[in-house]
Order: C-alpha cells, then sequence, then structure tokens
C-alpha cells in the first residue's frame, strides 16, 4: 500500500503547535518562534519525510521557483552548453529548469510558450527559432519575465539580454584569414531571419572592405545552420567554379560539413583551401583537421542569463506591464581559437 505524504497538519498535531507555526518554521519566516520548538518541528518533519507541497505554495505565493529554457536546436552541441550553464547557476539557488526544443518549429515554439505560462513559471530564457520573423503572439499572451539568449528579438516582456557582438566577432574572424593570406573567401551563412546572422555577414563585410577588397554576392550562400547545408553550400561553389581560397562559416556545424565536401571533391584543409567555423562547439577539436574558430561564451551565457533572470525574480523587479522596464544587456567577449584548418 502506498503511504500518503505527510501533511502540515499532521505535524502540528504530534508536535502539539498550530499549522501556522509549523508552517512559518519550514518557510524560514520564524523569528518569532523560540528555537525548542523549532528544533521540535524540524525533527518530526524530517523523522515523518516532509516534502513541501510546491504547488500548493505557488498558488499562494506566486512564485514556483520553475524557469522555462527554450532552446531551437538541442541536436547543436552550442545548446546543450547554454543549458548546462543555465542549469547550473539555477541550481545555485535551488531553481529547477524545464527545457523545450522546439527544432526551430515556430509553432512549437509558440505552444512552449503557452505551455510554460500555464505552469506558472517565474520566467524564461529564450533563443528564438532561426525561422523566426514577424511577432511572437505567444509572448504577447503571456505575461512571463523574458530574458534573451544568443539571438537578440522584438518581443514583449525582455527584461535582459545575454548576448555576444556578433559583427565584431565575424570581423575578427574573416580578417585572421586575411592576415593568412587568403583573399578569395567564401562565405555559407546560416538564416538570415536572424540579428544574429545578418550581423555576423555584416562582419564579413566590413572586413573585406577594410582590406580593400569587393563584397561580391556569388561569394556568400544563405541557407540553414546545420552540417549538411555546409556540404551543399560547397559543392554548389565548387559547381558554379566560384575561385575561393576560404571559407568563413556562420557556424561549426556548417564548418564541419564543408570540410567533408572538400575532401569528398579531392580537395585538402588547409593546404588547398582554408575553412572557419564559429562557436567552438566540442566537436571542433575533434574533427580532421581540428577547426579553427570564433569562440563563443555559450556555458556563460547560459549562466549568466539565469543569474539575470533570478537576481529580478528575487527583487521583484518584474513590472513587465510597463514598458519602461529596464532591459539589462550583457555582451559577453568572443575570441579567436587557431586550430589546424586554417595556414
Amino acid at each position: 500500500m502506498v503511504k500518503m505524504p505527510v501533511t502540515i497538519k499532521e505535524i502540528a498535531r504530534e508536535a502539539e503547535v498550530s499549522t501556522a507555526t509549523v508552517s512559518m518554521i519550514l518557510n524560514n519566516k520564524d523569528k518569532s518562534i523560540s528555537e525548542a520548538t523549532r528544533q521540535k518541528v524540524l525533527a518530526i518533519a524530517k523523522k515523518r519525510n516532509y516534502i513541501p507541497n510546491t504547488m500548493a505554495r505557488s498558488l499562494v505565493t506566486r512564485h514556483t521557483r520553475t524557469i522555462g529554457l527554450i532552446m531551437p536546436d538541442i541536436v547543436n552541441p552550442f545548446f546543450p552548453e547554454i543549458a548546462r550553464g543555465a542549469e547550473d547557476r539555477a541550481s545555485l539557488s535551488r531553481y529547477s529548469i524545464i527545457y523545450c526544443n522546439t527544432d526551430d518549429n515556430l509553432m512549437r515554439e509558440e505552444a512552449y510558450v503557452d505551455i510554460l505560462t500555464e505552469k506558472m513559471v517565474d520566467g524564461i530564457i529564450f533563443t528564438h527559432s532561426a525561422d523566426r520573423e514577424g511577432e511572437a503572439d505567444g509572448f504577447k499572451r503571456s505575461r512571463v519575465p523574458i530574458i534573451l539568449i544568443d539571438r537578440d528579438y522584438d518581443i514583449p516582456n525582455v527584461i535582459g539580454k545575454v548576448l555576444v557582438d556578433n559583427t565584431k566577432a565575424s570581423y575578427v574572424g574573416v580578417n585572421y584569414l586575411l592576415d593568412r593570406g587568403y583573399r578569395k573567401i567564401a562565405y555559407i551563412a546560416g538564416s538570415m531571419h536572424t540579428q544574429t546572422a545578418r550581423d555576423r555577414l555584416e562582419g564579413y563585410r566590413k572586413a573585406l572592405h577594410h582590406n580593400q577588397l569587393v563584397f561580391k554576392d556569388e561569394f556568400v550562400k544563405i541557407g540553414e545552420y546545420k552540417s549538411q547545408w555546409g556540404s551543399e553550400a560547397v559543392n554548389a561553389f565548387l559547381k558554379e567554379k566560384i575561385p575561393f581560397d576560404a571559407i568563413f562559416c556562420g557556424n561549426d556545424l556548417i564548418a564541419i560539413g564543408a570540410i567533408k565536401a572538400l575532401k569528398d571533391s579531392g580537395y585538402k584543409v588547409p593546404d588547398d583551401i582554408g575553412v572557419m567555423g564559429f562557436d567552438d562547439i566540442y566537436m571542433a577539436s575533434m574533427v580532421e583537421p581540428s577547426l579553427t574558430t570564433v569562440k563563443q561564451p555559450n556555458y556563460e551565457m547560459g549562466y549568466r542569463a539565469a543569474e539575470l533572470l533570478i537576481n529580478a525574480i528575487e527583487k521583484k523587479e518584474l513590472s513587465v506591464d510597463n514598458q519602461s522596464t529596464k532591459v539589462d544587456t550583457i555582451i559577453l567577449d568572443t575570441e579567436l581559437t587557431i586550430r589546424q584548418s586554417t595556414k
């Protein structure tokens, strides 16, 4: 027979105190209660294996100590590191995280916003789909505070952002290729629906311009952040006979696919063609040749996003109805990781 969990009333009866007294002790609001009574109640609660009814408590406090984390592609190794950073920081403050993977599906993205709102999460950390365009209706219906991470976007209820300067990061990466003697640099990008992708393309343009090189549309392929797209784009460049000597890629998965396609076509990397990625996922050091890339601090991004959200929740600075609510923006640094895929 399954035992029913012990209740506050039962603890109060055994301790011969009121339920209000037990509640105050178990919720650390017992400053006016004697130490003897406090220890007695805690000992009974421990003996009876008392487990707090967080759902009942949340109905009163409207505070569930849970955070929603909406990610666009959990298969991409970049995003699990963000999730790990967010979870590590959340656990320090005894918050739990509900993970939602959208697979870059806009309908799933909207549905998860509604689900998390129904579950009364205290806030949401959100990276939108690469195909997101227009307004996000789910966030209009929700009054849950939002922290944007990795991809900037104009949606309601945003109280904070954790981003990198993608224009600068891309500029530094392409400029490194130029410094190494490459002059015909192709660019394989992800979807241009994100500000992140548009900023990286702008950094590529600026690096060419500052080195007196002309930007050419035929040297740019726009698609998605997947390795298959990297292979397809390289094959398209080769078929079109684009005379490139290096490829800058929108992320590491694209770069890994590009290296495979180049090898399959008989090219040596980096002897014939240099390849650079973006993110520095764990696979970047394992491919052959190991990948030169722009390292993003993805673990720190997740950690800082959770910290920003939890601090706001604890300080109760969540007046999302107020359009003038201050948005805290954290811009983290990127750095070059030099390996064997470039000269």
